[in-house]
């Protein structure tokens, strides 16, 4: 697929989640199912798509192929999702001199269980950002 039509994939994606809000108007429920959308991409193996519409921050922390491989290589070995239930809803304000991170962010976390693994849940975190555009971009990852 093109790169542009990728990143206009990924932006309308973000846009139909959360669109301009302020963080005073957003509600945990929607920021559920934003999270549930980004980390099905992730089962879709559409990471890179997902990658193209993070934050700035984030796009210049880690490069696209690095993103993919980090959470390919953190999934590979669990098998496909089995159960998945959200269990908090975590919001920080981050002071950083370097505007491109620094604002309000909220982090999703929940508990998987996966094929491999049914016996044991683990934990998935996925986090987004309110950038200068006052738009919630898709910020991170982490599985633990």
């Amino acid at each position: 697929m093109n790169p542009m039509i990728r990143l206009l994939l990924a932006a309308t994606l973000l846009w139909s989640w959360f669109g301009p809000a302020a963080a005073q108007d957003l509600e945990a429920s929607d920021m559920v199912r934003g999270g549930m959308q980004a980390i099905q991409m992730i089962d879709q193996d559409r990471t890179g798509e997902l990658w193209d519409g993070a934050t700035p921050a984030t796009r210049k922390r880690m490069p696209r192929a690095d993103f993919i491989d980090k959470v390919a290589r953190s999934r590979a070995p669990l098998g496909s999702p089995q159960m998945r239930t959200w269990v908090a809803v975590n919001r920080q304000v981050v002071a950083d001199s370097d505007t491109d991170t620094a604002g309000q962010y909220v982090s999703i976390e929940y508990e998987t269980r996966f094929a491999h693994k049914p016996d044991s849940t683990l934990r998935e975190l996925v986090s987004f950002h309110l950038d200068r555009d006052r738009t919630w971009r898709f910020s991170g990852y982490v599985l633990r």
